[in-house]
C-alpha cells in the first residue's frame, strides 16, 4: 500500500483522494445516501491544485528513494465491479427473455386474432344452421297440421263466429283457412254458414286450378238453390269452373239457372258477367217463353 508523508494533513488527504477520483485511477463506491455536491469555486480549486502538487512531490521523493508508489485497487471496489458485471449479464439475460416473451406475445396475439375470426365464422355457420333447423321444424309442424284429419268440432261453439274466423284465416293463410272452412262444413252441416263455407272453398280450389273439386264445392253450396246474397255470384263461379273442367254443356246450364233464379235480384255487374260468360262459352240464347194462343170467343 502507498505510504504518504505524515506532514500531510487530513484535509489534504481528502483533497488528494478527490483528485484520484477525478483522474479515474480508482473506482468510487456509490453511497446509499448521496452527498451534497461540492461547490467548485476559485478558493477550492486553488487548494486542490496545492494538494495535487504536494502529492506529486511526495510521489517523486519516494520514487527517488527507491520506494515506488503502487496503487492497489480497493477490494470493495473489485467486489462491486464483479457485482456490476454480474448485474450486466443478468440484465442482458433479462433483455433476451423480454425479447423472447414479446415474440411469444405477438405470436399469441396473432393466434388469438385467428381464433376470433374462426369463432366468428363458426358462429355465423351455427346461426345459419340453427335458422335452417327452425325452418325445417316449422315446415314439418305445418305439414303435420295440414295433413292431420279435419276436425269436426266447433272452435267457438257458434257457426257464425266459426265462419268469420275461417274467412279471416283464409285471407292470410289459404291452406289453414281451407281447413277451417271444412271444419265449419263438418261441425255445422245443413246450415247457411256451411253452404257459404262450401262457396269459399270453391274459390280456393279455383285459385289452385283444381276445377273438379271447385265444381263439387260450388255444387254443395248451391244445393237446393239457396237465396242467400252470395248465391248469384257462386252460380257464375260454378259456370266458369264447369267450363274450365271441359263441361261446357253443364256450364251453359248453370248460366241458365242463373238467369232463371238470380238474374232478377242480381247486380248489373253480375248480369253483365253472365252475358259475357254465355258469349265466351257460345251458349245458345235462352228461349223466350212461348206465347199463348188467344182465347177463342164462344159462338
Amino acid at each position: 500500500m502507498i505510504k504518504l508523508p505524515t506532514s500531510l494533513s487530513r484535509k489534504t488527504l481528502i483533497s488528494v483522494i478527490g483528485v484520484v477520483m477525478i483522474a479515474g485511477t480508482t473506482t468510487v463506491v456509490a453511497q446509499t445516501v448521496p452527498m451534497e455536491p461540492i461547490q467548485w469555486d476559485k478558493r477550492r480549486l486553488d487548494q486542490l491544485d496545492r494538494n495535487v502538487r504536494r502529492l506529486e512531490r511526495a510521489v517523486t521523493q519516494r520514487n527517488a528513494a527507491g520506494q515506488p508508489v503502487l496503487v492497489e485497487p480497493d477490494p470493495e471496489v473489485v467486489a462491486l465491479q464483479g457485482r456490476v458485471d454480474l448485474m450486466n449479464r443478468r440484465l442482458q439475460d433479462l433483455e433476451a427473455t423480454v425479447l423472447r416473451v414479446n415474440g411469444d406475445i405477438e405470436r399469441l396475439t396473432f393466434a388469438v386474432d385467428e381464433g376470433k375470426r374462426d369463432n366468428a365464422a363458426l358462429g355465423a355457420r351455427l346461426r345459419d344452421a340453427e335458422g335452417r333447423v327452425r325452418t325445417m321444424e316449422t315446415a314439418a309442424a305445418r305439414d303435420a297440421e295440414l295433413n292431420s284429419p279435419i276436425s269436426s268440432t266447433s272452435p267457438t261453439g257458434d257457426p257464425g263466429r266459426d265462419l268469420a274466423a275461417a274467412v279471416r284465416l283464409a285471407a292470410t293463410d289459404p291452406a289453414l283457412g281451407d281447413r277451417a272452412l271444412q271444419t265449419v262444413t263438418l261441425a255445422w252441416p245443413d246450415t247457411p254458414q256451411a253452404r257459404e263455407a262450401f262457396s269459399r272453398i270453391g274459390d280456393l280450389r279455383v285459385s289452385d286450378e283444381d276445377y273438379d273439386n271447385a265444381v263439387r264445392a260450388y255444387s254443395s253450396a248451391l244445393r237446393g238453390w239457396p237465396t242467400a246474397p252470395w248465391a248469384a255470384a257462386t252460380t257464375l263461379e260454378l259456370a266458369n269452373a264447369l267450363n274450365s273442367a271441359d263441361r261446357k254443356t253443364d256450364a251453359c246450364g248453370a248460366l241458365t239457372e242463373f238467369g232463371n233464379r238470380y238474374a232478377a235480384t242480381a247486380t248489373a255487374a253480375q248480369r253483365a258477367r253472365a252475358t259475357e260468360l254465355g258469349t265466351r262459352f257460345t251458349c245458345a240464347p235462352a228461349r223466350a217463353p212461348a206465347a199463348r194462343p188467344p182465347a177463342r170467343r164462344p159462338g
